[in-house]
Parts: structure tokens; sequence; C-alpha cells
């Protein structure tokens, strides 16, 4: 597993698309802090807001966009066919493959959320506003919480992968999976206080999101950002709960994508 690993994250650094999805994140630290002009009451907030919403959607991008590189693109190419004749476990080559992948998501994460913080700080330089954000433990535990929804993620694109024979198929459907999981709380809790109104559209989808829930993780208990922002702590219970499903789930992922890849034949 080890070897799969330190592969996986020389590989990673050495691709192109690090660099591109890096790049991207930075102009997406730079737009959040151009936005923060948008709001001379409350610049550090608005600042905040948007570079926690760019960092979860460059993290994404980064994680299975490598995924499909590092298993996807191998098993498209039949070279994993010659890494796989050596006496190696199957399970050990996806599981480095995947904490390969965690551990430059979480590089990136700690790069991009420095960045994130020194822009936010400069941008109520010139102003300090009524009630001012927390940069300290607050931020940081939003940061690992978009780290951990980033790992969930990747974990559904390793199974895709372990699967497919469409080298695209983990990149297409890992960002439709990080869509559906981030929207899933926001759509049952408006449809559970009665859609506005609408008491048809409420029971037509009422029993759907019953049952989508059973099968998609609810990734928006990951956004701690109320936290930093409003200084508005989760209550631990919560917390540990949302932590608890995000790794059941992301566990639950790559014990498919092991049995997947394990049963699978190449020729």
């Amino acid at each position: 597993m080890l070897q799969f690993f330190l592969s996986s994250w020389r590989s990673g650094f050495r691709n192109r698309m690090f660099l591109a999805v890096f790049l991207l994140g930075l102009l997406l630290v730079g737009v959040a802090y151009l936005s923060a002009s948008f709001s001379p009451r409350q610049p550090r907030t608005v600042a905040l807001d948007v570079g926690l919403s760019g960092l979860r959607f460059s993290l994404v991008l980064f994680v299975i966009t490598l995924v499909q590189d590092l298993v996807g693109r191998e098993i498209e190419r039949r070279s994993v066919v010659l890494t796989l004749s050596y006496p190696v476990h199957r399970a050990s080559y996806l599981l480095g493959r995947f904490l390969g992948v965690a551990a430059l998501a979480g590089v990136g994460a700690l790069i991009l959320g420095l960045i994130l913080w020194i822009a936010v700080l400069l941008s109520g330089a010139h102003y300090d506003q009524q009630f001012g954000v927390a940069l300290g433990l607050p931020y940081w535990a939003a940061v690992s919480g978009i780290w951990l929804d980033a790992l969930v993620v990747a974990a559904f694109a390793l199974w895709i992968a372990s699967l497919s024979t469409v080298a695209m198929l983990p990149l297409v459907l890992g960002a439709a999976f990080a869509v559906a999981g981030r929207a899933l709380g926001a759509m049952v809790d408006y449809v559970a206080a009665g859609a506005d109104g609408q008491a048809e559209l409420a029971a037509r989808f009422g029993p759907i999101l019953d049952t989508v829930r059973w099968l998609l993780p609810d990734l928006s208990r990951l956004d701690w950002r109320a936290w930093p922002m409003y200084g508005l702590p989760p209550d631990g219970a919560t917390v540990a709960l949302a932590v608890i499903v995000a790794g059941s789930y992301a566990a639950l992922m790559l014990w498919l994508a092991v049995r997947s890849f394990g049963r699978r034949e190449f020729s």
C-alpha cells in the first residue's frame, strides 16, 4: 500500500491538473477578496463566505480529477495490468491511491486555506466591522469540514472508477454526486417545512427524498462556515454525527470499490 501511496503523491505533484486546480483556487480566492468591496459593512464576512465556497469547488474538482487520472486512466490504458502483475493485493492498490488523493487534498486545503486566510484579513484592513469573523479554530474547523466533504466525494469517484470502462465517468458522476450531496439537506428541509405551502409538491417529493436520504450522504452537514462567519458554533453532537456519517459512507464506498475491483477481469 505504501508504494502506491507514494506514487500517487509524486504523480499528483507532477500532474498538470494539480497546478491547474491550484491556480483556479488562487483565482477564486482573488474573487473572494474582490467580493468584499460589495459589502462595505461586512467585507470580511462576504470574502470568507465566497472564499470557502471557492475552496470547496476547487478541492472537489481536484480529488475527482486525481481519481480519474490515477485510477480511471490507468484502467483505460491497461497500465494497471502491469502493476497488478506483481504480488500485490488489489485492495492495497486502491487504498494506496485513495490515501494519496486524501493527502494531496489535505495539502491543497492547507495552502489554499492559508491564502484565503490572508485574503480575508486584507479585505477588511481599512474597516473594523461590527461583528468580526473568527479566523482561529472556527476557521480551520470549517476548512477541515470541506476537506472531509472532498474525501467522501473522492471515495465515491473511486468506486465508480473501479466499475467503469470509461475514464471520464468518475469525473462526471463524481461532480454530480458532489452537487446532489450538498443540495440534499436544503431540499429535505424545504419539503419538510411544507414547501412554502405547496402541499402537493411536498406530498409528491417527500417520499422520494426520504428514500434518497438512505442512498446519499447529506454533505451540507459538513459545512460549518457559520462558526467563523457569525460566531455560531455547531452543536458538538451534530458535528460528531456528521463526521461519523461521512466517514461511514466513505468506508462503504471504499469497501464496494475493493470488492468490485477484486472481481474485475483485465484482458
